[in-house]
């Protein structure tokens, strides 16, 4: 049976699809076994599986030692602090661990891989602590937490994903044991990039509706400002054809098709708008352009095998370095740049709605003075901005030497991991802050209408949430746009009234 591919955009039925073979069809991981087992009647020395490990690789074990050298494997290395990794995003390193072991090159002993899938049927998710990878030999922590439950230790996630149990408890509320690791298991279980990876898939499958919806939002800037068309003719883009510059161009002039706002003042005489307007096809399709590298990177290790020693089927056992997360560290780092630029321009948008510009009020709001209208949400955006700055950092330009040297370049592909999430729920904010500003300005443009799509957008916004005419408790309403964006419900619904765009 061929192994699914995983991919981002359907990244979770793809996994649904995944487990579902692998617990139909798990021949490759028997075939890789046998290898395994092979090699240890053999009688010779392979990394990890009758050694010791990192700077102990030299030190060979006993046979009587083997399975409790897994074992050991696994509590020594389960020392991770801070923090728990949130419960989707766990839930996803084990799918990912799962079916990395799945595709037959990691010589896993069939009952660990079974509990493994037993593990995930019933929902029983680690408590995995977030910081204590250098994304070097691959994500050893807090893979060591992900699996104690195999061994009955550790934390698991409560069902009601609010609290944490003993492993050994939910094991037996599910009818499930405690298994023996054998020979080989310990070290496949904790090799891997699948911390780094789950964190970069999770923050880019969003990342990507926000790039739509950031685009949505600009819109409703343009048209509240009474902003010019001119700079996204198909004609500038052409001479200098970025792709994403290109479809976020297309995606603005299709979103201010019917528009009633730029025929109202076509002949106004304005010459050109501010940057964060006139140039959000260049700055926004520069981030898109850095997410396809990204999403590249991305599915290119969904679909690999990051553990060590690898085993092939002419019984080569071979020990390299397919756990380094360097890849994925350059990238996430990348992913964090791109998403905070969308925040960055889009700051200075609703920046501009607050300024009185074009017959808008200042602030945004008819009677201020005693009232402050929206001045202070800008304060919000602006500091989240700046704390991005901060986070953007790149985390991949150090390395500290670990195993007494042995390993003496590492990645910090987890800290570049962990960062893009804070980013993201960073730029969420801010793009909720301009989706906030951009409806009430437009209120002052009706009855004039906006772009279908931009339309569209502000009429699924004002279902939700109300025009202020006077000061009240701005962050509810702003939770409202963040779970908006979060949810990608402004995407979908501007997508049925103008068709899918890029």
């Amino acid at each position: 049976m061929a192994a699914t591919r995983l991919s981002i955009d359907n990244l979770y039925t793809d996994l649904d699809t995944s487990m579902a073979a692998l617990n139909a069809d798990q021949s490759r991981v028997e075939d890789s076994r046998k290898l395994v087992e092979q090699a240890l009647q053999s009688g010779e020395a392979h990394y990890g599986i009758n050694t010791g490990f990192g700077i102990l690789a030299n030190k060979r074990i006993s046979d009587a030692e083997l399975n409790k050298l897994q074992r050991n494997i696994l509590l020594s290395h389960a020392c991770g602090v801070g923090d728990p990794v949130p419960e989707k995003i766990s839930r996803l390193m084990l799918r990912l661990k799962i079916h990395s072991l799945g595709l037959g090159f990691s010589g896993i002993s069939r009952t660990t891989f079974k509990q493994l899938l037993a593990l995930d049927s019933a929902d029983i998710i680690s408590r995995i602590p977030s910081r204590g990878s250098v994304g070097a030999s691959g994500d050893l922590a807090p893979l060591a937490h992900m699996c104690l439950p195999l061994i009955g230790r550790g934390e698991v996630w409560n069902l009601t994903g609010d609290g944490f149990s003993p492993a050994a408890e939910s094991l037996a509320e599910q009818g499930l044991e405690s298994i023996e690791l054998k020979p080989k298991d310990g070290l496949a279980l904790i090799n891997g990039t699948q911390l780094m990876l789950a964190y970069g898939s999770y923050c880019t499958e969003r990342a990507l509706s926000l790039c739509k919806a950031a685009d949505i939002l600009a819109c409703m800037s343009l048209e509240a400002l009474q902003g010019s068309a001119a700079p996204f003719d198909p004609r500038v883009h052409a001479v200098r054809p970025h792709k994403g510059q290109q479809q976020v161009a297309a995606n603005i002039r299709k979103l201010l098709e019917n528009s009633e706002i730029m025929d109202s003042h076509r002949n106004c005489g304005k010459v050109q708008d501010p940057y964060s307007l006139r140039c959000v096809p260049q700055v926004h399709g520069a981030s898109r352009d850095a997410f396809d590298y990204v999403v590249a990177v991305l599915e290119t290790e969904l679909n690999s095998v990051t553990d060590n020693p690898l085993v092939f089927e002419n019984g080569d056992i071979i020990s390299g370095g397919n756990f380094h997360g360097q890849p994925l560290a350059l990238s996430l780092d990348f992913a964090a740049i791109a998403l905070a630029e969308l925040a960055s321009i889009s700051e200075r948008r609703s920046y501009l709605l607050l300024e009185g510009h074009d017959g808008l009020p200042t602030l945004l709001m008819s009677d201020t003075g005693v009232n402050s209208g929206f001045m202070i949400p800008q304060y919000t955006a602006a500091a989240l901005v700046s704390e991005n700055k901060v986070l953007c950092h790149p985390a991949s330009v150090d390395s500290i030497p670990t195993s007494l040297g042995q390993e003496d370049h590492v990645s910090m592909g987890s800290i570049s991991a962990l960062k893009l999430l804070g980013v993201l729920k960073n730029v969420e904010r801010v793009l909720a802050v301009e989706l906030l500003c951009a409806a009430q300005a437009l209120d002052f443009r009706r009855p004039i209408k906006p772009g279908d799509g931009v339309d569209a957008a502000y009429q699924f916004l004002r279902k939700k949430i109300n025009h202020a005419s006077e000061d009240y408790e701005v962050r509810n309403d702003l939770d409202i746009c963040a779970e908006i964006l979060r949810s990608g419900e402004l995407v979908d619904v501007v997508e049925c009234a103008v068709s899918e765009f890029s």
